[in-house]
């Protein structure tokens, strides 16, 4: 199979330009209709010559993402359900943040993406390993992810447009402009998908690079999270990275007979490992860590957690953010009282801890990680 386009820098690009014999401007306006405009084929890329799109087409592909089936929330979560070129299934979810996720602005959309098909991890309470490991995504299809979903949103708003224009006799407004970078609906970036993000460390730094780049997504690194579930040795690598990405742990437990029964990741890296890469992390890059929480009734909510938790986040000068679990179809785990969840907050606050609590934005829509993909392949099955 030919690579992807979009799974090459632009420097490796240029090179490929001058291999081809092309001007370097040539570059900016291939650019623009991957990035921009967000072109599915060559024949659209219509300022290219045509011998030019022939050569892209005999050396790349360009793939695009196909929205298998789509859940709306009422709180206006969207979960999408991508199917890859070779018939595999990704989930991808678009939240609309507010005060307690990542204190962005209410106008502020975070998209979380996925870096593997299925996940080899095993954490106990997750839908996305369920079916075991399939593989890692390529540059290209974690890329797609940001891609295709700016173009349903884009179709959806021209939808609504001509809807409003129907019901008032206007008559809808054209034009020939490129869809502008400060019009996209995705601010925000985390790798929280499904699969274990820095099991797929090249690939997913290579697409971090390019959807941080003015001339690819064009997203700052500030407003990318990494979260991964433990895994030590990449921490420490990706504190030597350049970029100032965020980090988050999937953390789940405030102690290793906690993190033992619910993730096998602990085994190999127990928290003493992990809180050493950690601080390594936050040493080289000053950037403070979140601790992600996820409130399992009877398991991890007990106040017993609290001071484990809060010393750990007070080591490592980390926030906490709470999220009361979703119910995946097939598991035991229960999500706890709104009462359990409020009362956790408010210990970990009066220990001095940076907490929030993630009034749960998707719970009506299986939001969690891989729960559409599993519900899809079942009925597939099944069909």
């Amino acid at each position: 199979m030919l690579p992807d386009i979009k799974s090459f820098l632009r420097e490796e690009l240029e090179e490929q330009f001058r291999a081809f014999g092309e001007p370097a401007y040539r570059i900016a306006q291939l650019l623009d209709w991957l990035y921009v405009r967000r072109a599915t084929s060559w024949s659209a890329m219509t300022n290219l010559p045509k011998a030019l799109r022939e050569k892209l087409s005999a050396n790349f592909s360009l793939h695009a993402h196909t929205l298998a089936r789509k859940q709306g929330s009422t709180d206006t979560t969207q979960k999408f359900l991508w199917q890859l070129s070779d018939g595999a299934f990704i989930e991808s979810v678009l939240i609309p943040a507010n005060p307690a996720l990542y204190g962005e602005a209410s106008d502020r959309h975070t998209l979380c993406i996925s870096t593997q098909v299925g996940c080899a991890y095993g954490c106990k309470f997750c839908a996305s390993g369920l079916d075991g490991f399939k593989r890692n995504l390529g540059v290209h299809e974690i890329v797609e992810q940001i891609l295709a979903t700016e173009r349903w949103h884009a179709a959806e708003s021209s939808k609504l447009q001509i809807a409003n224009c129907q019901t008032s006799g206007a008559e809808p407004a054209t034009s020939n402009q490129p869809p502008s970078t400060t019009d996209r609906i995705v601010n925000n970036i985390v790798v929280m998908g499904m699969g274990e993000p820095l099991a797929n460390y090249e690939n997913l730094m290579k697409a971090l690079k390019i959807l941080n780049a003015p001339w690819g997504g064009g997203i700052g690194a500030r407003k990318i999270t990494i979260s991964t579930s433990g895994l030590a040795p990449q921490i420490r690598r990706l504190a030597n990275e350049p970029f100032q990405f965020r980090l988050a742990i999937s953390l789940h437990g405030a102690t290793d007979e906690v993190r033992n029964r619910i993730m096998p990741v602990n085994k190999k890296y127990p928290l003493s490992e992990l809180t050493a890469a950690c601080e390594n992390y936050q040493e080289l890059k000053g950037r403070m860590i979140t601790l992600e929480y996820i409130l399992i009734a009877g398991i991890n909510d007990s106040l017993a957690q609290i001071l484990p938790l809060a010393m750990l986040a007070h080591k490592l000068y980390a926030k906490v953010n709470l999220i009361p679990y979703n119910k995946v179809e097939g598991l035991p785990w229960q999500r706890p009282s709104e009462e359990v969840c409020e009362g956790f907050l408010a210990a970990l606050e009066k220990q001095n801890v940076t907490a929030t609590l993630r009034r749960e934005k998707g719970h009506d829509i299986d939001a969690a990680c891989g729960q559409l993909r599993l519900k899809t392949e079942r009925e597939m099955a099944q069909a």
